[in-house]
This record gives structure tokens, sequence and C-alpha cells, in this order.
């Protein structure tokens, strides 16, 4: 009789542990692989997360003066609007990475941001002006700049990839009627006002002028960038700053006849301009 194990337990024993072997030096292969991929997701993720950057904007409230009682609310709400503002051209900054053409931020995100402010930067000297020495020059401090967070060029170089396919899709939508821009139509706002008091009419005469100097400049960006952009490029990039920058001028007309008669309400239903193509 042979000592220890039969032949066949043996052989069984040597297969088992050849198995055992085998499988054990796959999980070491995978352990490993999944090892070494874990700080390249990593740096990539990292990466993604600091890509698009975020919006920096100068700071308002100390530039203030002393804020009468009486208009410390409406100051305190148009300066919370102002960061609701930023939080949302953040988020959007988000959004929308790799989209649009290498000028896709500046026409899209901090064009319109500074549209925006401007107009509540203006509600806020009314605000202010209405029980003290109006505050004058604040829209100086209405620009906003990008952080880019080390990935200000890739914004650039993703975007005009994804800008050439998404434009090509606009332009016949612009071509429509043979027209390859169409042109900015807007509501009428003289015909609208009441009448004017003579110690406003130089003001309201003014700002008129520049509803019309903003269509004009529109009409002009409207045909130097057909086939930019995405889908919805023109109304982001046009016809959104355009109706936000003729909302402050129409305020300040409004604001110009309330100094010395009945304030006309409303106007503002007339900022929303359109493309007739």
């Amino acid at each position: 009789m042979s000592r220890g194990l039969p032949k066949y337990n043996k052989r069984r024993v040597a297969l088992v542990g050849g198995v055992a072997a085998v499988a054990l030096t796959g999980a070491v292969v995978v352990n490993t692989a999944l090892a070494g991929e874990s700080p390249k997701s990593g740096a990539t993720n990292a990466k993604t997360l600091a890509g698009p950057g975020t919006i920096a904007c100068p700071d308002v409230t100390g530039q203030l003066p002393a804020v009468p009682a009486s208009a410390k609310a409406e100051v305190d709400r148009n300066l919370a609007l102002l960061q609701t503002q930023i939080d949302e051209a953040n988020k959007r900054l988000v959004d929308t990475v790799g989209q649009g053409g290498p000028n896709f931020v500046q026409n899209a995100i901090l064009g319109p941001l500074k549209d925006k402010r401007v107009a509540t930067l203006n509600r806020i000297e009314t605000a202010i002006g209405r029980a003290a020495a109006k505050p004058e020059g604040l829209e100086a401090f209405a620009p906003c700049a990008l952080n880019a967070g080390g990935n200000a060029g890739q914004d650039t170089g993703a975007g005009a990839g994804a800008g050439a396919g998404a434009g090509a899709a606009e332009t016949p939508a612009n071509q429509a009627g043979g027209d390859a821009a169409g042109t900015i139509s807007c509501p009428d706002v003289a015909s609208r006002l009441p009448a004017i008091p003579a110690s406003a009419r130089a003001e309201v005469d003014r700002n008129l002028a520049l509803l019309q100097t903003q269509i004009g400049e529109a009409d002009t960006r409207l045909r130097n960038t057909v086939g930019q952009g995405g889908p919805n490029f023109v109304q982001n990039a046009i016809l959104g700053p355009l109706k936000d920058k003729r909302v402050s001028t129409i305020d300040r007309i409004a604001i110009s006849i309330g100094r010395t008669a009945a304030k006309p309400q409303g106007l503002e239903a007339l900022a929303a301009c359109t493309v007739n193509r």
C-alpha cells in the first residue's frame, strides 16, 4: 500500500491549487489595475471640476455711500439680486462647458451678466437718489471676469470644435427667406410715452437715441456672427443682452419723466426684441 494520497487525489490537489493560483493572480492583476486607475480618474475629475472656472465680479456694497433708511430695503434687495445673478452665471458656466465658439463665455455669459448688473446698479442708484444724493458711476462695477482655474484656454479649444458643428445647424435658420442674418425688430418706445416735461426732454431724447444705437449695434453683431454658436446663440448672445440694455435705458426714461410728472409704468414690456428673417 502506497503512503500519502492516492495518485488521483494528488492530481486533484494539484489542479485545485493551480486554479487557486490563477484566480489569485487574476485578483492581483485586477487590483493592481484598479489601483493604477484611481489617480487617473481622480485627476480627470479634478480637471473637470476646475475646468469651467468661476465668475468674479467687483464688490458693490463697499462702494455705496450711506444708504437712507427709506431706501435700505430696496438697496438690499438689489444687492442680493447681484449675488443671484453671479450664482446663475456660475451655474450656466458649468452647464455649458465645451459649448459655443471661442467667444461663447464672453458673449453668452459675461456679456449678459454685465447688462443685468448695469440695470440692477442703476436701480440701486435710483433708490438712494430718491432720498439723498444719487451716487454716480456704479456702472463701472458691472463688468465681471472669469477666474479660469487654470483652464481658461480649454473653453476656447473645446468650444471651437463644438461651435463649428453647432453653428452649421444655425446657419440655415438664419438664411430663411434668403436673408443670411435677418434684422432686429424692437417695439417703438417714443410713441408709448406720455407728455414729456421740458426739464426731462434732453435726457429722454438722449436715451431714445441710445435705444436706436443699441438696435444698430445688435444688427451689426447679428450680421457679423452668422453661423457662430449653437441653436440658441442669437437669443443668448444678441437678443438677451439687447433686452437687458433696453430695460436699463427704458428705466432711465421713466425715471427722468417721473422726476417732474407721473412716472410712466410698464414700459419694460417694450424691452424684448425679435429677429425678422
